[in-house]
């Protein structure tokens, strides 16, 4: 047993973990209390949603380049060019969501009409739209300074910030979508205007951690806005594949609502329950990456090539038992969420269903995906996945399941199938590209550190 990685990856898998399920309990929280509120606003805000999700993809890859890059200086002990890489990051993540603030302030009901025909969702998304946009630029600086901290190892400020905003989430959205304690009712809007009181408390909890409590990096606000050119060209380097790789992932989720909303109003509202249990699940297999991402990075950093390779096969096998327990948990928890929930038997029968797709294709993700954007990625190659998206979401995933859609008139069980079967698939490349060790680069600059 190896008593430095047990020791320091199942902290910080936990901790992520608690934080991340957190975050997607706030998303679930709106979702019930919509979906209590009316079926309309809950499949209003998840329309809308799904712009928010694509920019915070794209935006994860852009701070999880500065992790990766990070991740290996701290290895090395060097905390300088962490600052730089930090800084190209901050504003890579506030000029994507400056342009998502535009494009949805300038085209509003344009944005939601992609997602849903259907005349009521789209006034109830509009209704959410209007505050929830102003999250965004929130959003993009809380993330780039949480990505910082965790590539040196801090993750629990994370947690605590997290943790507030949830119970506050719960009870803003108490007060304003429905209009207790003398608040008005402002049904999706209030949720929204919540989320926003929420995502700036968050922001200025961090900001006030890292200026006056963080001791590892020290950042002050200078260096936050002074990139260093050389470091912020190896950052774009490293970076610009994860960003498509956001992209790509956003308009698949997006995808995935756009042909489910043009099914029925049933089948995106079924989605988007289902979608948010499973969220929550997936939640674990994405904090076991962000937590292998890191160790591999780290060790790279250092040249410890043996303790890479142990360290490799170590974490598939952790990978595919977080698999198999969070099928467990969501087979156990369909019935009791889905009891929450005030809507239609037909949406309600469509998400039982979803749920049991889901409980499996999950295992396939809890693998592929830490294995692809933990292992492989934090060892320094972030090419590899986003050319295994690119092939198997647009040229076979999205086709095929639009075909099932539109052209063969599937039904809703099966189109969300084919939507979900690339979890499954990629394990194969996936595999294959893990376990030949070819993605083991040294990314730092005025290193020695040699990987052949």
């Amino acid at each position: 047993m190896d008593k430095e990685f047990h020791g320091w990856f199942w902290p910080f898998f936990v901790t992520l973990t608690l934080q991340n399920l957190i975050v997607i309990g706030v998303n679930l929280s709106d979702n019930v209390m919509l979906g209590a509120y009316a079926e309309s606003a809950l499949a209003g805000a998840a329309a809308v949603n799904q712009i928010q999700v694509l920019m915070q993809m794209i935006i994860n890859g852009a701070v999880d380049g500065a992790v990766v890059l990070s991740s290996q200086y701290w290895g090395q002990g060097r905390v300088k060019p962490i600052k730089h890489v930090g800084a190209a990051a901050f504003y890579t993540a506030l000029a994507v969501s400056a342009v998502f603030f535009a494009l949805v302030s300038l085209f509003p009901r344009q944005s939601v009409s992609v997602f849903t025909s259907d005349a009521a969702i789209v006034e109830a998304g509009l209704s959410y739209l209007k505050y929830i946009r102003l999250t965004y630029p929130l959003i993009a600086v809380t993330a780039a300074l949480l990505a910082i901290m965790r590539s040196v190892e801090t993750v629990k400020i994370a947690l605590v910030v997290s943790a507030g905003s949830f119970f506050l989430n719960i009870f803003f959205n108490y007060c304003l979508i429905y209009g207790n304690f003398g608040a008005p009712e402002l049904g999706p809007a209030g949720a929204a205007l919540a989320t926003l009181i929420c995502r700036v408390m968050e922001l200025v909890a961090v900001v006030c951690y890292v200026a006056f409590w963080e001791k590892k990096l020290r950042i002050g606000l200078r260096e936050l806005f002074t990139p260093q050119k050389e470091l912020a060209l190896d950052y774009f380097k490293v970076s610009a594949p994860l960003i498509v790789i956001g992209l790509q992932y956003g308009l698949n989720l997006a995808v995935h609502t756009v042909i489910l909303g043009h099914i029925n109003s049933s089948a995106i509202a079924a989605n988007s329950i289902a979608g948010n249990l499973v969220a929550m699940l997936k939640i674990v297999a994405g904090a076991s990456a962000t937590a292998a991402g890191v160790i591999i990075g780290k060790t790279v950093g250092r040249g410890d090539i043996p303790k890479v390779k142990q360290y490799t096969r170590l974490l598939q096998r952790i990978f595919i038992c977080i698999g198999l327990c969070s099928c467990a948990v969501i087979l156990l928890l369909r019935g009791p969420i889905l009891s929450l929930y005030n809507v239609t038997e037909e949406t309600r029968a469509l998400a039982w269903d979803f749920l049991l797709i889901l409980s499996l294709t999950n295992i396939g993700t809890a693998y592929q995906m830490p294995a692809a954007t933990g292992i492989v990625r934090g060892g320094g190659d972030t090419k590899f996945v986003m050319v295994n998206d690119l092939i198997s979401i647009w040229c076979i995933l999205i086709p095929f399941s639009a075909l099932a859609a539109f052209v063969f008139r599937w039904p809703a069980t099966a189109v969300v199938i084919c939507l979900y079967s690339d979890q499954v698939f990629k394990c194969l490349p996936v595999a294959i590209k893990v376990n030949r060790y070819n993605w083991m680069k040294n990314l730092t600059r005025g290193s020695a550190v040699r990987l052949d």
